[in-house]
């Protein structure tokens, strides 16, 4: 199973993905921790973004890896979003960032 430092880590090595960011992002792991995302790349700091992004780390790498279905985990409760109308704006960067 993947852990934060990896997740933050393969995020970081997504510099393409991220050079077209605008907006902060913060994943909140659930009391996992945390990923703060800028087009400088992902920290595990706990800083104010412009969407929050709340999931487990578990699910954030399903969503990742394609086995868990965005649409799914938001009607369960498994993925919630501070914004949805941001995170729409955000969905071709999101998914460069997780592909």
């Amino acid at each position: 199973m993947a852990t934060l430092e990896d997740v933050t880590g393969w995020l970081n090595g997504k510099s393409a993905a991220l050079a077209d960011l605008d907006q902060s992002i913060l994943i909140d792991l659930k009391g996992e921790g945390f990923i703060h995302v800028t087009r400088d790349g992902a920290t595990n700091e706990q800083k104010a973004a412009d969407l929050t992004i709340r999931t487990t780390l578990a699910d954030l790498v399903a969503l990742g890896e394609r086995r868990l279905d965005p649409a799914k985990a938001m009607f369960t409760g498994r993925l919630k979003l501070s914004n949805m109308g941001l995170a729409m704006k955000m969905q071709p960067i999101l998914k460069a960032m997780f592909s």
